[in-house]
């Protein structure tokens, strides 16, 4: 088997429970006998869709509690490499409520326990070990990419340093955090971050309408001016390129001086979990060809398209 050539960072590992209804109802006993168990979190699923790719690609993450032999067994199951740090806190569940009456999908999501002290330094020198792996038998420049949000107990500091190491080894870096997660990596060069539109506004405009945002397309063209100058901005300073993904809207690219869109063909979604991380394997994938950012934004969004049509989250095929 060929070595990585992507290492996949995800300090929050998820199982995610996804129940079908014809119908559901708040304040009603609902029933399914559509219901499934899959080893998630952004990581998991962009290591997936990666490996449906056609490439080869490591996951790296913390497990501990009761679950941890069931999440390793799910990768195992979906073919996924997969190292882990000791974090002796329970992996968190999160659900999918699929409503196929109006093709609603609505997320519940636990938010997870605190990793115990000395979880971030077996990280750490787990993610030294595995870099260094990569970047010695790599034969061409690999793939750093960290996504989500970190448990809680990690500091402040461990996923700008992983984005400092990964870029010191020549690794290109994509990024799909928000927060001062994204504010203190930006210093050390990430080649692409991906946020989608609320994770931007929210990280670096804070006055705008979070509620409008997210729903109002309309007030997403009257605030687009400026999303697209603080863009700018960091790109002057920084020197990466930006995708801001907004649903089932056209893909806001900035890359360099110059901005554009990118549209989305209309789909009728099954289940949209997971699209958003398949989105970024796809960029990953085809940078990994080296083919041009406006090309492997299609490729993320036919990626993302493909995902949105099946149940599982996170695959672009089963």
């Amino acid at each position: 088997m060929n070595e990585p050539r992507f290492l996949c960072v995800c300090l929050n590992p998820t199982l995610q429970k996804t129940l079908q209804f014809s119908s559901w109802q708040r304040d009603q006993v609902n029933r399914t006998r559509y219901h499934r168990l899959d080893a998630s979190g952004k990581g998991v699923n962009v290591a997936r869709v990666l490996t449906q790719l056609g490439k080869q690609a490591l996951h790296l993450t913390q497990l501990g509690g009761n679950f941890r032999e069931l999440f390793i067994n799910l990768c195992e199951k979906d073919g996924l490499s997969l190292v882990w740090a000791e974090s002796s806190s329970e992996i968190r569940f999160c659900y999918t409520l699929i409503d196929q009456s109006d093709c609603s999908v609505t997320e519940l999501v636990e938010e997870a326990e605190p990793v115990h002290p000395g979880t971030e330094q077996a990280l750490q020198e787990l993610f030294e070990k595995e870099i260094q792996k990569i970047a010695i038998t790599a034969f061409k420049p690999p793939t750093l990419i960290i996504s989500g949000t970190k448990a809680a107990g990690f500091s402040d500091a461990i996923i700008p340093h992983m984005v400092s190491r990964g870029k010191e080894l020549g690794f290109r870096i994509i990024l799909d955090i928000k927060g001062k997660d994204l504010q203190n990596s930006l210093a050390y060069g990430p080649d692409v971050i991906k946020p989608n539109l609320l994770e931007f506004c929210t990280t670096y405009i804070p006055e705008i309408d979070e509620r409008k945002i997210q729903i109002d397309e309309s007030y997403q063209r009257l605030v687009q001016d400026d999303v697209v100058a603080q863009a700018k901005s960091l790109i002057r300073q920084f020197g990466c390129s930006i995708v801001i993904t907004r649903g089932s809207l056209p893909v806001w690219v900035i890359e360099g001086s110059s901005f554009y869109e990118i549209p989305l063909e209309p789909i009728v979604p099954v289940n949209t979990t997971g699209s958003g991380d398949a989105f970024t394997a796809g960029l990953a994938a085809a940078l990994d060809d080296q083919r041009p950012l406006k090309e492997a934004v299609t490729e993320g969004v036919r990626c993302g398209a493909l995902n949105a049509g099946f149940i599982k989250p996170g695959v672009i095929q089963v």
